[in-house]
């Protein structure tokens, strides 16, 4: 039997398909490049409109002025709409030693903490932002929940920092400002302390270029 070709077979079948959000995207990988001392980050990265994973390595040289070593890091990290501070691993390895930490933050508020040896609970200072010593990476984060890259603020939160390659964690006030806002980049500004740097962002809050720690290459 022959089939009248008037569309309708068409318009049936992409009303049962199911709808594809438009700002759904496919995986992409970006690498930065840092010059003191020279290392390297890359990333592969899903960023949508409620959620980002990215699953990173970085490798960063040893540094005699600073009496730094070098060290290999990588990190497995998800956030989502629902649960904004999302979950982290990340893993160590210097010559001597290889060392890893799991974050993660519960229902009633606490960080779960995990160094290999049992779980820990800290409330960390309410904050819900985590940072990364060297990462760009998690510099999106706070910008992108806020988007500061789309609409003019600015926000002082407390943020969990992990040293490098140590793991160390402190909790630190940075504040994040908009600077200016483009169709394709926008500059926001990062403050800790007294210290200030203006990091340029892509249309998605990714950083292109963060003065003195790293670019996209």
């Amino acid at each position: 039997m022959t089939v009248p070709h008037d569309g309708t077979a068409e318009r049936a079948g992409a009303e049962r398909a199911p709808a594809r959000s438009a700002t759904t995207r496919h995986p992409v990988i970006i690498t930065w490049q840092g010059a003191s001392p020279p290392s390297m980050e890359s990333v592969r990265l899903l960023v949508a409109a409620d959620r980002m994973r990215a699953s990173g390595r970085m490798i960063t040289a040893a540094d005699p002025e600073r009496g730094t070593e070098a060290f290999s890091a990588s990190f497995e990290a998800s956030v989502d709409k629902a649960d904004p501070s999302g979950r982290l691993l990340l893993r160590t390895a210097t010559v001597t030693e290889e060392r890893q930490i799991s974050l993660s933050r519960s229902e009633d508020g606490f960080w779960l903490c995990d160094t290999g040896g049992g779980t820990n609970r800290n409330e960390f200072g309410g904050a819900i932002d985590v940072d990364v010593a060297g990462a760009v990476t998690f510099n999106a984060l706070p910008i992108r929940r806020f988007g500061l890259h789309r609409t003019p603020g600015e926000q002082t939160l407390p943020v969990v920092f992990i040293s490098l390659p140590d793991l160390a964690i402190t909790v630190v006030e940075q504040t994040y400002r908009t600077v200016s806002i483009g169709e394709r980049e926008s500059v926001i500004a990062l403050q800790r302390g007294d210290n200030v740097t203006e990091l340029t962002v892509d249309a998605d809050g990714m950083v292109l270029d963060y003065p003195g720690v790293s670019r996209r290459v």
